[in-house]
């Protein structure tokens, strides 16, 4: 479900499939203010700005590049070593724009 924030959309809502996972402002924002809520969701298509290690801390352990918690509405997720490279795998096999 990454293309949910990760894939910009067009001015109706809809994704902008064209553009599968290449980042872009997040479309949904806190009932209440957060300081710490991210505006923009990164490009995640062939992961061109991170290392495998930086992504497997991000998919296990829920820390970004910057070795913080990542930011809402970034979901924390815990998954395994194995699920985590498939998805490193998936995302470096797809084009970046």
């Amino acid at each position: 479900r990454c293309w949910e924030c990760h894939t910009p959309v067009g001015a109706d809502g809809t994704p902008d499939r064209s553009a599968d996972l290449q980042g872009g402002p997040v479309w949904i924002q806190p009932v209440h203010p957060m300081g710490n809520w991210s505006e923009n969701a990164p490009k995640l298509a062939g992961l061109a700005s991170y290392t495998d290690a930086q992504m497997e801390q991000v998919l296990e352990k829920g820390i970004g590049a910057n070795g913080r918690a990542i930011q809402p509405p970034m979901h924390v997720y815990h998954l395994n070593q194995a699920d985590a490279t498939a998805i490193i795998s998936y995302l470096r096999s797809l084009p970046s724009q």
